[in-house]
């Protein structure tokens, strides 16, 4: 499946607690999308956010986030990794 990487602007001062959280909501609802959010990480001080994610489509990674409340900014295609 392809993976996805995405990326949250706006979220200065995120907590790991917060971090968390949001991941956790994401995986709530991932399997109703056929997505499956690997991991997430977190620059408090700069305000980003990345996740990645297997799914079947963009669409679908930003589905499972508007659902969740975290709209992602961005999201694109990872289609090589070593």
């Amino acid at each position: 499946m392809p993976q996805y990487m995405d990326v949250h602007h706006e979220m200065k001062g995120i907590t790991g607690d917060q971090l968390k959280q949001a991941h956790q909501a994401d995986l709530a609802i991932e399997k109703e999308e056929g997505v499956h959010f690997e991991r997430a990480w977190a620059d408090p001080q700069s305000g980003t956010v990345y996740c990645l994610s297997e799914a079947p489509s963009a669409e679908a990674v930003q589905r499972v986030h508007e659902r969740a409340g975290h709209r992602a900014d961005e999201v694109h295609p990872v289609p090589l990794t070593v």
